[in-house]
């Protein structure tokens, strides 16, 4: 089925399609659809993708470099040839020069056949999240026709491609019935190491956050004290570091991913970062910039600022520091 919600990247333009509200299962008459002169119901006319909030998993196919762009599964040779030199100039100038020490951090990681391990990681993130709702229909004695999630929405309901951004788990109104309610899929996937935490500000906890984006703005050398006291992020980050200490998943020993997935889409967009970031473990005041996030090495200590965002933070007193050579 087509996605009701779709984006146009060049026009700059996110667009949907919906039908009349449904009542009691069918459409409602125009007067049952309308609620007042600015407010109506609809139901979305096609598929609406789910982002899951906290996440990254590896990317099961991506845009290619080079003219076209078309999306290549990653179990393609080609991944391997890109990535083991993705600075080379035949794949396309970037579109600002890259940092020295950001292309050594890279160059230090695209070892042996990066493409096809972020493939295997990938199908397995893919199989987990599979099994993992497969698994919560059976609990739930439900199948695709009655199976119903439940989402939690940050401050970003949903983002440029027409994805919702969210929490997600299957829909159980008593926490205790028929289990204990799980953990959303969101850290369920980050206990199993299929998962790469990406707390990007300012959808970070959706059930404890601020009245406005303004009141959200950390403050100044706060960022430590805020990753120690909020729950969900706190939680998100101890699954990580325990997924890392039993090697599971992307952090196997003898199969580690290399590449972060958003590195592999940087790379292959020929456009360098452009969040800063905040360091979850430190009492500084610094939004380090995008093109220096490799300082804070461990993804779960990493708070991501999207650059629109940091004249707010600014104004709180942060210092951004100044794009390196």
């Amino acid at each position: 089925m087509p996605k009701a919600i779709r984006s146009d990247s060049d026009n700059n333009r996110t667009t949907g399609f919906a039908i009349p509200g449904l009542f009691s299962g069918k459409p409602g008459t125009v007067a049952q659809q309308v609620h007042d002169g600015d407010t109506l119901d609809v139901v979305a006319n096609g598929n609406i993708a789910v982002r899951l909030l906290g996440i990254d998993t590896p990317e099961v196919s991506f845009a290619f470099p080079g003219p076209g762009s078309n999306f290549v599964d990653l179990q393609d040779e080609r991944w391997n040839e890109f990535l083991q030199h993705p600075f080379h100039e035949e794949w396309g100038r970037f579109t600002s020069d890259v940092p020295a020490a950001l292309k050594s951090w890279i160059q230090s990681k695209v070892v042996g056949e990066p493409g096809t391990v972020h493939h295997q990681h990938a199908a397995a993130a893919t199989t987990e999240l599979c099994s993992l709702i497969s698994r919560d229909m059976e609990i739930m004695g439900q199948d695709v026709t009655t199976f119903g999630y439940y989402l939690g929405f940050g401050f970003e309901v949903m983002d440029g491609y027409g994805r919702f951004l969210c929490t997600i788990n299957r829909n159980q109104p008593d926490r205790s019935k028929p289990t204990p309610r799980p953990p959303t899929y969101n850290l369920r996937l980050l206990e199993r190491g299929r998962a790469f935490p990406y707390f990007i500000w300012p959808n970070v906890n959706p059930w404890d956050r601020p009245d406005s984006v303004t009141k959200a703005v950390i403050p100044p050398g706060k960022a430590k004290l805020l990753a120690e006291n909020d729950r969900e992020l706190a939680t998100a980050r101890t699954s990580v570091q325990a997924a890392r200490a039993q090697h599971l998943g992307i952090f196997d020993a003898m199969n580690p991913l290399l590449l972060e997935s958003f590195e592999l889409r940087f790379l292959s967009r020929r456009g360098l970062p452009w969040r800063y970031v905040i360091d979850l473990t430190s009492d500084s005041d610094t939004l380090i910039h995008p093109h220096n996030y490799y300082r804070v090495p461990l993804p779960e200590d990493r708070l991501w600022i999207p650059s629109s965002y940091a004249p707010l933070f600014e104004k709180a007193g942060w210092k951004s520091e100044p794009q390196p050579n």
